[in-house]
C-alpha cells in the first residue's frame, strides 16, 4: 500500500503500466478534508461559515502540503519517471502535495478513520495554529476573540493612540484581555494597529 502510495504514474507509465497513487489521492484528499473540517467546526462553534472556508483552505492547499511532505522527505521515496527526475520533480510542490493526500489515503485503509484522524491532526495542528495567528484567511481580531473565549478569558479590548499630520497619520494599538497587555501593533489605520496588536497576542497566548 505504501510502494503505491509513492508511485507517481510517470514511473508507473515507464514501467508498462503499473498502478498509480491517483486512487489513493483522491480518497486521501476526501480524508484530508472531512478530518480538517471537522476540527474546525468543533474549535470554532460560533464562527460563520463565510469564515471557516478560507481557514480551511488556508491549510489544506498545494504549498501547505507539500512543506508537510518535505518535513517527512518525502520526495526522496517517491517513485517517478525519469524525466521527472531530470526536472527535479521530486520537489515538486504539485507532486509532493498529490503524494502526500496519496499516503493519507494509503494510512486510512490500512488502519481506519480513527487512527489516521489522529496522526493527521499531529502533523496539521501546528499548521492551523500558525494560520490562525497570522490571519489564515480570517479577521485576526474575530480569531483573538474566539481564542480568548475559548480560554475563559474576557473579550479583547484595544487602547489606540495616533500621531503624525493629517496627512500621514500612524495608529498603535495594544489588546488588553482580563487585564492583561499584550505586545504594541502599528498600522497606517486603526484597523490595521488593531489586526496586528491581535495577531502578536494571538501568538502570544498559543505560545503560553
Amino acid at each position: 500500500m505504501l510502494e503505491l502510495a509513492l508511485t507517481h504514474r510517470s514511473f508507473a507509465y515507464e514501467s508498462g503500466g503499473l498502478p498509480t497513487n491517483e486512487r489513493l489521492e483522491f480518497l486521501g484528499d476526501s480524508v484530508l478534508g472531512l478530518v480538517i473540517t471537522e476540527e474546525l467546526y468543533l474549535r470554532f462553534p460560533e464562527m460563520a461559515e463565510s469564515k471557516l472556508s478560507p481557514l480551511r483552505s488556508s491549510v489544506v492547499n498545494t504549498k501547505a502540503l507539500a512543506d508537510l511532505a518535505r518535513t517527512l522527505d518525502l520526495g526522496a521515496y517517491l517513485r517517478i519517471g525519469k524525466g521527472e527526475e531530470t526536472t527535479g520533480g521530486r520537489d515538486k510542490n504539485s507532486m509532493l502535495a498529490d503524494s502526500f493526500e496519496a499516503l493519507i489515503g494509503a494510512i486510512y485503509l490500512e488502519h481506519g478513520l480513527v487512527d489516521t484522524k489522529r496522526k493527521l491532526l499531529e502533523w496539521f495542528t501546528p499548521v492551523l495554529d500558525d494560520a490562525i495567528a497570522h490571519g489564515g484567511g480570517i479577521d485576526t481580531k474575530s480569531a483573538l476573540q474566539e481564542l480568548s473565549a475559548a480560554l475563559g478569558k474576557s473579550a479583547p479590548e484595544y487602547e489606540i493612540t495616533q500621531s503624525g499630520p493629517d496627512h500621514n497619520k500612524s495608529f498603535t494599538a495594544q489588546a488588553v484581555i482580563s487585564g492583561e497587555k499584550f505586545p504594541i501593533g502599528t498600522g497606517k489605520s486603526k484597523r490595521e494597529a488593531e489586526q496586528t496588536a491581535a495577531r502578536l497576542a494571538l501568538a502570544q497566548l498559543r505560545s503560553h
